[in-house]
C-alpha cells in the first residue's frame, strides 16, 4: 500500500513533468520547422515569392494604410492590419480566403467589392502573388 501511495504522489508528478517537458521541446521544434513549411506552402499556394514582397509593399504604398508584420515602417491605421491572413476565413470580410481570391483582391479590389476604399494600384498579377505568398507565410 505504501509503494502504491508513493507512486501516486511521485510517479504522477514525474510523468507529468516528462509530458510537459516533451511538449515544450516538441513545440520549439515545430515552430522552427513551421516557419519554413509556411513559406514553402505559401509559395506552392500562390505561385509567388515572399522574399520579393517587402519591396513591392513599399513601391505600391501598402504600408501607408496597413500594418504589415515584418515590414519596417508598415504601421498604417487606415485599413485592416495584414497579420495572420492565413488564419482568416474571409478576405475583406466577404470573400473566401484562398490564394486566387487574395490575388484577385490585391490586383482589382473594386471587382470584388465595388465601393471599397482600397484603391486599384496597378499592381501586376505576379506582384500580387508575391504579396499573397508573404501574407500567407507570416
Amino acid at each position: 500500500m505504501s509503494s502504491l501511495s508513493a507512486f501516486d504522489r511521485y510517479g504522477k508528478l514525474w510523468l507529468m513533468a516528462i509530458l510537459v517537458g516533451s511538449a515544450a521541446a516538441f513545440t520549439a521544434g515545430v515552430l522552427i520547422k513551421d516557419a519554413r513549411q509556411r513559406v514553402e506552402l505559401a509559395r506552392d499556394l500562390t505561385g509567388g515569392d515572399p522574399s520579393k514582397a517587402p519591396v513591392t509593399f513599399r513601391r505600391y504604398g501598402c504600408a501607408g494604410c496597413h500594418t504589415i508584420p515584418g515590414i519596417a515602417g508598415a504601421d498604417g491605421k487606415v485599413a485592416a492590419p495584414l497579420s495572420n491572413i492565413r488564419q482568416r476565413v474571409y478576405i475583406a470580410g466577404i470573400v473566401d480566403n484562398n490564394a486566387d481570391n487574395l490575388v484577385r483582391w490585391i490586383v482589382s479590389p473594386q471587382a470584388v467589392i465595388p465601393n471599397t476604399a482600397m484603391p486599384a494600384t496597378g499592381i501586376t498579377q505576379q506582384e500580387a502573388r508575391d504579396l499573397a505568398a508573404y501574407l500567407y507565410a507570416h
